[in-house]
């Protein structure tokens, strides 16, 4: 192997994958900086992305700004709305009532290193978690967007992500990363892949503009994992015996009026053998019930979506999605590195595909190797940082499931079984019996889901942390009650200054947003 700089990256596959990482790539790497390097991404015509992603984190802002799209212009081109976390119904009990709040602000004093969460427990008969430590679920009641039209572009009162039209998202970050990024994009199929003596790739052939070399294979070519799956064999590490739900159906509905409210969360409701998602954009809403083929039959759901989408009739179209949970054994092998589907997929419970795509890209960026000698050492660091990452996001998920009360069908019964249950979560859930989550639970400095994450969750979900027996309000942090005060009276103070989801929309769509 030489040391001849790597200079030319591939990607295969477009998508929101692709394009992200290649408008990332682009925007970090490309020719205008000292050693630049070529960006070539090839997607088949004949390939439809899934285009079933549609709600990010708030990782998405920086991810746009990285990469030089605007909000307004994100907003006009994706019908995109806010997204300022998940309201979970349903999976506490079942009851009417059963509802909770998983924000993306984080919980008053969290980041000054002050866990409120014991104090807290002593008044949980009084006010919920979330309603406790941030304002942010107030808001979301009143489905208001978490900024005014008057403040610059990705800045907020409240921190946010977005939903968006994954479909019309793949396509602005085309146009974005070809005509201001330099991006070569080849529409063509790939036919074959070809290796070099060392076992790197060396080229992909395609069927119309032939041979395209490269240095680094960007595999994002969904679930079809062209070159990490069929041309390495690279295992799949299925997870189906801890996360159940392997299919997915879903469908688009439109508004019965223009002015009907946008939700300022993505609602996720709990089902018999699974859970609908419910997001709404300015145009329509995305619906869809993710679910176990072990506990359900594809009739009884989709009888179930239209029942919760209330289309009787029968008159929205649907399509149908199957899908094996788990990720692979590696992701980076010699010179090809996965993103994407083509990496792995749990299920769509709060929205890590996405943000997964980011935090790839990201670290193939930050860790690209300048000579082809150093790509074993990126490809173990990475290979440990997102086998690490995975796992914990199994974690995150699966807790959902075992804290919930419902006893109402074999799949609540089969998620709360021993065996279903990762040991690491299982250690975890004893220690929180008697300590809430806070920074020293986890051992990256940059966690997927944070020890805030897992407050919202066990507590939306009603778990109780005994805390020492000796436990009284003078053993607690001085600054909490005064915390707890600064929350309500935030609450009081933004509510009326906010306007609506859609109101705000309407308003950057038309106008555009102050500091473009």
């Amino acid at each position: 192997m030489t040391d001849k700089p790597i200079q030319k990256v591939v990607i295969v596959g477009g998508g929101s994958a692709g394009w992200i990482t290649a408008g990332i790539l682009a925007a970090d790497h490309h020719g205008g900086h000292e050693q630049g390097i070529d960006i070539t991404l090839i997607a088949s015509p004949e390939v439809n992305t899934i285009g079933v992603g549609e709600g990010t984190w708030p990782t998405m802002r920086a991810t746009l700004q990285r990469i030089g799209i605007s909000e307004t212009d994100f907003f006009r081109q994706c019908d995109a709305s806010f997204k300022q976390g998940s309201q979970f119904k349903g999976w506490v009990d079942g009851s009417a009532s059963d509802s909770y709040y998983h924000p993306f602000s984080l919980p008053a004093g969290f980041e000054q290193g002050i866990n409120l969460a014991p104090t807290w427990q002593q008044f949980r008969d009084k006010v919920s978690f979330t309603n406790a430590v941030c304002a942010q679920g107030y808001i979301c009641d009143q489905n208001l967007a978490p900024k005014l039209n008057t403040q610059r572009e990705f800045e907020g009162l409240f921190n946010y992500g977005y939903h968006l039209d994954a479909t019309k998202f793949a396509a602005l970050l085309q146009k974005h990363c070809t005509e201001q990024l330099g991006v070569r994009y080849i529409a063509d199929h790939i036919t074959s892949v070809n290796a070099a003596v060392n076992g790197d790739i060396s080229s992909v052939t395609t069927k119309i503009h032939g041979e395209v070399a490269g240095c680094l294979f960007i595999d994002c070519s969904g679930l079809s994992a062209l070159l990490i799956g069929k041309h390495y064999n690279i295992g799949f590490n299925s997870q189906k015996s801890v996360l159940f739900n392997d299919r997915a159906i879903v469908t688009q509905v439109p508004y019965t009026n223009e002015d009907v409210p946008i939700p300022s969360c993505t609602i996720s409701t709990a089902q018999s053998a699974g859970w609908i998602w419910d997001i709404s954009l300015p145009q329509r809403r995305g619906c869809g019930y993710t679910y176990s083929s072990a506990h359900l039959d594809d009739e009884r759901a989709e009888r179930a979506l239209r029942q919760y989408v209330d289309d009787h009739s029968g008159q929205y179209d649907v399509r149908r999605l199957q899908f094996e949970p788990g990720f692979r054994d590696k992701f980076w092998h010699h010179n090809c590195v996965a993103v994407g589907l083509s990496a792995g997929f749990l299920e769509p419970l709060e929205a890590s595909a996405l943000v997964m795509i980011e935090l790839a890209a990201n670290q193939i960026s930050e860790s690209l190797p300048a000579v082809p000698s150093l790509m074993d050492t990126a490809a173990a660091r990475f290979n440990r940082q997102f086998s690490y990452r995975w796992q914990r996001i199994i974690d995150f998920l699966k807790l959902h499931y075992v804290l919930s009360q419902r006893a109402d069908s074999d799949y609540w019964h089969d998620n709360k079984a021993n065996e279903s249950m990762p040991q690491s979560l299982k250690t975890q859930l004893n220690w929180w019996q008697y300590h809430s989550p806070w920074l020293g639970d986890f051992s990256e400095a940059q966690e997927v889901f944070s020890a805030a994450s897992y407050q919202y969750v066990l507590y939306g979900m009603g778990f109780y942390s005994k805390g020492r027996s000796s436990q009284s309000r003078l053993d607690l942090p001085p600054q909490a009650m005064a915390l707890f005060q600064q929350v309500n009276r935030e609450a009081n103070q933004q509510l009326p200054r906010l306007s609506s989801n859609r109101q705000t929309i309407a308003q950057i769509v038309e106008r555009g947003l102050y500091g473009i």
